[in-house]
């Protein structure tokens, strides 16, 4: 199989039309047409059903489709490997994290990771949900759970505390809660079943309260940004992890003494990237930077 068409072909079934892949390919939308019927013909199987909407992969080009993303990907691992410096980190590196912690905690740190290896660039790929290390979505990820694939190398990075917050204007108006029972008389703030970044995001709902009965919140938000600025607008009260807790001015901690469920985060990456130097000084800028956090 000719590698041109196959590249060609994978970029058509990500992309699910000619039109989109072309323009990623920077080729005329004809041409990606002439070399996906080419590859048909070569193989003699349809490898897409064509609709007016647009493409659907028959089951034999599924089955292409994973065999070309597994060696594109191995490629691209291989390509890192090797244009890396032996005596020093070079080379760019894709990391993913969530929204929350890549957007309050990493980005605005990573100018000193950065500007003491000037010769590695970075990708910040910030995602509620795992993106496919072994698919070469990203080199690594910082995660809020243990990894789930058995091929990743994890390195446990620190445990995050919850910080429940109210802004002053709120507890003027609504007064402080002593127990959190006293949470069913207040307006809670909370995250939603969206795409939770991380474990038990929701906790608030049922501190206090008997298992399954969850009290209502007044507003349900798909970002940990968004909550922490209803918060400080004076809209209700809601729990934090303790990375933007710490650096939310003018908010003030209510039930400092409520249990809460511990979120233990996780440095991971495919067992190919051992040796990576980029990998290496990335894990220890991030555990030196957290032992100080």
């Amino acid at each position: 199989m000719d590698w041109d068409k196959l590249r060609v072909f994978h970029a058509v079934a990500e992309a699910g039309s000619f039109t989109h892949a072309g323009d990623t390919l920077n080729l005329s939308q004809s041409a990606v047409s002439r070399q996906i019927s080419a590859l048909e013909e070569a193989l003699q199987v349809p490898l897409f059903h064509r609709h007016a909407r647009g493409l659907i992969l028959t089951e034999q080009g599924e089955s292409l489709n994973r065999t070309v993303r597994e060696v594109f990907a191995k490629l691209a691992m291989t390509e890192a490997l090797l244009t890396e410096s032996k005596e020093r980190p070079a080379g760019r590196l894709k990391v993913t994290t969530t929204v929350g912690f890549g957007a309050s905690w990493l980005a605005p740190r990573l100018q000193g990771f950065l500007d003491a290896y000037p010769d590695v660039s970075m990708t910040l790929l910030l995602d509620d949900t795992d993106l496919d290390l072994a698919m070469r979505e990203a080199d690594v990820a910082i995660r809020m759970h243990p990894p789930k694939q058995p091929d990743l190398v994890q390195r446990h990075l620190m445990a995050i505390d919850w910080h429940v917050m109210a802004s002053p204007e709120y507890l003027k108006r609504a007064g402080t809660p002593q127990k959190a029972e006293d949470l069913d008389n207040h307006k809670i703030i909370l995250f939603g079943n969206y795409r939770p970044p991380v474990p038990d995001v929701d906790w608030l709902a049922e501190a206090g309260r008997r298992p399954g009965s969850p009290r209502k919140p007044l507003l349900e938000v798909n970002s940990l940004q968004a909550m922490m600025e209803a918060v400080r607008s004076g809209l209700g009260i809601a729990a934090l992890p303790d990375y933007m807790a710490n650096e939310a001015e003018g908010l003030v901690r209510v039930l400092p003494d409520l249990k809460a469920p511990r979120v233990d985060v996780f440095f991971v990456y495919p067992e190919e990237l051992r040796n990576s130097k980029r990998v290496a000084v990335f894990r220890d800028f991030l555990l030196a930077r957290l032992a100080h956090r």
